[in-house]
């Protein structure tokens, strides 16, 4: 997000929701996470306390399973709502970003974004760049398949139970930052019995802080459930934090959703969803009075 010369991704969510209007977390149901009232990291037990598996075959699980899910994912559309709002410190609401789009697929099976409704950005102290919306993509609904692997590093952290769901936890961290590419670092929680991940906590990486532009990455917190049956899609994303550039502190909060997920059926090759750019597509023109 560009900010007088500066640039800033934000994807965090106020605590108890933005505002009147916004979409509340999910409720607890089976297996459903219910999104909590604070941000915060894992509360797991001792890492000593070790798995019935090793840990190193539990990774190669659940990556070949991220990596079913991906495809799976793939093969559906849904809807993405995504709203930010920023405060000054003294909890003055400042502008607003709104975006409602679908992703879909052609007759012919390629895959795309339509934004069905953007309205005028009133954001003053920041405005969305290109790495904002493809981490929307990419990074907030992480996905570690076994292809990834080899990019990050990752340490058993311990078991934690979150609502009824029993969870393996791994620090996940970049081997290395590759110029051009954006990377997720935090934490992410991994059902014990699925090998999926059901739950991320962390921020898109790397910040970039030049000469004469910013560009910050808040921390966010990312919620997934059990749509179909086999594979945990992620519906919810949430983030609230200050970010603090060298001569100013923004406080930024976002909500994105992803809902109505269907899949696709057709007969014909489904192209890589890489082919998806929000940053270029446009909403439709409202038709004239």
């Amino acid at each position: 997000m560009p900010r007088a010369g500066r640039a800033l991704s934000v994807l965090l969510l106020a605590s108890a929701g933005l505002e009147q209007g916004m979409p509340q977390a999910p409720q607890k149901e089976a297996k459903r996470f219910s999104a909590g009232h604070e941000l915060q990291g894992p509360k797991t037990e001792p890492a000593s306390n070790t798995p019935a598996i090793p840990v190193d075959e539990i990774i190669r699980q659940f990556a070949a399973k991220e990596a079913e899910f991906k495809k799976a994912r793939d093969n559906y559309t849904y809807t993405q709502l995504v709203r930010i709002q920023e405060y000054d410190l003294d909890g003055r609401r400042g502008g607003e970003f709104h975006r409602t789009s679908e992703v879909i697929f052609t007759p012919e099976g390629k895959r795309y974004e339509r934004i069905t409704w953007e309205p005028p950005s009133t954001l003053r102290r920041v405005s969305l760049s290109r790495e904002d919306l493809e981490d929307l993509s990419n990074i907030q609904p992480f996905v570690l398949t076994s292809d990834d692997l080899g990019k990050y590093i990752l340490d058993y952290q311990g078991r934690e139970r979150v609502d009824e769901i029993g969870t393996y936890v791994f620090r996940v961290r970049p081997r290395r930052i590759e110029p051009g590419q954006r990377y997720f670092e935090g934490t992410i929680w991994v059902d014990d019995q699925d090998l999926q991940i059901v739950k991320t906590y962390g921020k898109a990486v790397p910040d970039y802080r030049r000469r004469n532009e910013e560009n910050l990455f808040p921390r966010f917190e990312t919620y997934r459930e059990n749509i179909d049956g086999k594979y945990w899609f992620p519906t919810y994303t949430r983030a609230d934090d200050i970010l603090h550039f060298k001569n100013d502190d923004i406080r930024i909060r976002m909500v994105v959703r992803y809902s109505d997920y269907k899949q696709f059926k057709s007969t014909v090759r489904i192209l890589d969803p890489k082919q998806v750019d929000p940053y270029t597509a446009r909403p439709p023109q409202r038709p004239e009075d």
